[in-house]
């Protein structure tokens, strides 16, 4: 079964048409109104898999879409209003250039359906949960079980307690006991846990109240906690390398920013841990995951109290998916390429009877 997968960021849109046997045979990229124009110019496929960020407790694993499924959707976009929508016009203009191709959505938040009540439970008044859906949900959850395949087929078989660092311009971690997530730092909405390239990642929710209290506007708290806070908001940028470099030039405030990016980072890491009672595997994917040799030693440092150590020179040298781990390490430490179009292609066939596909190295792309 060849898929052709659709990933839509908030303003941009990523396709790739995947073979029966897991090859990218072609990759296209551009703004997400040019969608048919990009279907034209790839092969027709057989199915097509779109990412959704947002399932509610709708959807816990991938569904066939038709109207009625298109309109649960939607009623869905409210708490994803960046990508909820993206993803909507993405699936009506793939759907509309390829009639009579099936189509299947693929949820980033069915991985953490798993995810146990004490962790998905908020302590707020019962009336909100239930009337509003108050929980946490989690994120990333595509790119989340590509990991865990492919850890299982790097080392043979899927470690009981793994912490997978999903590291990039959005970012998260999961706690994964024997491939089932039961913790995640991201909840209600992508906002939550780490601090990321331009969000503010956990903050006292009595900050937004007392700002909105002292007159500025909700609209204009919500789009700086979205888009002018994290590293962006602690150094102007939200690009890990630019502050990479400003740091080894000895710039204070890079330098500052590292340590609360880091400090963030290593507590969130030790709580998943501490949710699986120890650690057998540490996971980082994600663009900065991936690319970046010394977020991934930095991090080990900070958890060698848990067994965790890396070898420098296999750090240093990774590419692709690597193993980083050091000799006599406790831990095993990875490092995997995010593959969430193979993810997607995955949940097609599983949702559709097609033969599965192995998971293997290839290039991949960063996750919004």
């Amino acid at each position: 079964m060849r898929i052709l997968t659709v990933n839509p960021g908030s303003s941009s849109l990523k396709l790739s048409m995947v073979d029966p046997d897991g090859t990218v045979v072609t990759e296209n990229a551009g703004a997400r109104h040019e969608v048919a124009p990009m279907v034209a110019d790839m092969p027709e496929p057989d199915a097509v898999g779109v990412r959704f960020v947002h399932g509610g407790t709708d959807f816990t694993e991938p569904v066939a879409v038709d109207a009625k499924v298109t309109e649960r959707l939607e009623a869905l976009a409210d708490l994803a209003p960046l990508h909820q929508p993206a993803s909507l016009h993405a699936l009506s203009e793939v759907t509309g250039a390829l009639p009579g191709v099936p189509a299947v959505a693929c949820f980033d938040t069915a991985f953490h359906a798993t995810l146990p009540d004490a962790a998905a439970t908020y302590a707020l008044p019962a009336e909100w949960r239930e009337r509003f859906g108050l929980r946490r949900y989690g994120f990333h959850g595509l790119s989340y079980s590509y990991a865990v395949r492919r850890t299982r087929e790097l080392l043979g078989a899927l470690p009981s307690r793994t912490v997978i660092c999903h590291l990039g311009s959005g970012a998260s971690l999961a706690a994964v006991a024997d491939g089932r997530s039961v913790d995640t730092t991201m909840g209600f909405t992508p906002l939550e846990g780490l601090v990321m390239a331009s969000r503010a990642g956990s903050v006292d929710p009595g900050i937004p109240l007392w700002l909105i209290k002292h007159g500025i506007e909700a609209s204009e708290v919500n789009e700086a906690l979205e888009n002018r806070s994290g590293l962006r908001g602690l150094t102007g940028t939200g690009d890990m390398r630019e502050i990479r470099e400003l740091a080894e030039a000895r710039d204070a405030v890079a330098l500052a920013a590292l340590d609360v990016y880091h400090h963030r980072l290593r507590a969130c890491a030790a709580a998943m841990a501490a949710t699986l009672g120890g650690l057998d595997a540490l996971v980082f994917t994600g663009g900065v995951g991936e690319h970046d040799p010394f977020v991934r030693h930095r991090l080990a440092e900070d958890l060698a109290f848990l067994g965790v150590s890396i070898d420098p020179g296999r750090n240093e040298d990774a590419h692709g998916d690597a193993d980083v781990t050091a000799p006599g390490s406790a831990v095993r430490v990875l490092v995997v390429t995010a593959r969430e179009d193979l993810e997607i292609a995955e949940c097609v066939r599983e949702c559709l009877g097609g033969a599965t596909a192995t998971a293997g190295p290839s290039e991949g792309n960063d996750l919004p």
